[in-house]
């Protein structure tokens, strides 16, 4: 009964002291996926990305493409250039790298009808703006060192979605997985 007892009161610390990180799916269009129609650029507006997300662009295989491009390719709808491509659908992109990424449809003409999508990625840990430097000559006052997380590793999402909306999955911090291992090694 008392490693009943133990296991649950594990359950909550760890819960208590775990903060999540989550990643999220975004369908490309929604409901009306990738195809010639759909405003992107509207559908991208109040949308935050972060590296770790992912794109599901959903087409049937070899009707349209999910081809990277270049700022410049992007304004022209050119692919020659491309920086990847496919036309496998449904395509799921994994935004690994912050910084704007654009698609666009290479098949001839999809392009020029609105099959073009920017995506601007932020880091997903961002950092706030450190402290200033005191003047020369200015004691300043030693801080005291603060623990942090290690970055977090994200994988590939699976191609299930959740309408941008809401965590894929959950990865605990290094602080809670230390506690887990402490309780799990008191309950043997």
């Amino acid at each position: 009964m008392a490693s009943y007892n133990s296991l649950a009161l594990g359950v909550l610390l760890l819960l208590n002291c775990a903060t999540w990180g989550s990643a999220t799916v975004y369908t490309v269009g929604d409901k009306s996926g990738w195809t010639i129609g759909p405003d992107y650029s509207t559908w991208t507006s109040g949308k935050s990305f972060v590296v770790g997300d992912s794109l599901v662009f959903n087409y049937a295989t070899g009707t349209h493409t999910v081809t990277e491009v270049s700022s410049s390719d992007y304004a022209s709808c050119s692919s020659t250039n491309s920086i990847s491509s496919t036309s496998t659908g449904p395509t799921t992109i994994a935004l690994d790298t912050a910084g704007t990424h654009n698609y666009i449809c290479a098949i001839a003409g999809h392009c020029a009808s609105g099959m073009k999508l920017s995506v601007t990625v932020a880091t997903a840990n961002a950092s706030s703006p450190s402290s200033p430097t005191p003047p020369s000559g200015t004691p300043s006052t030693p801080s005291t060192p603060t623990a942090t997380s290690p970055p977090s590793t994200t994988t590939t999402p699976s191609t299930t979605t959740n309408n941008n909306s809401g965590a894929v999955g959950l990865l605990p911090t290094a602080s809670a997985l230390i506690v887990l291992t402490g309780l799990v090694a008191a309950l043997f």
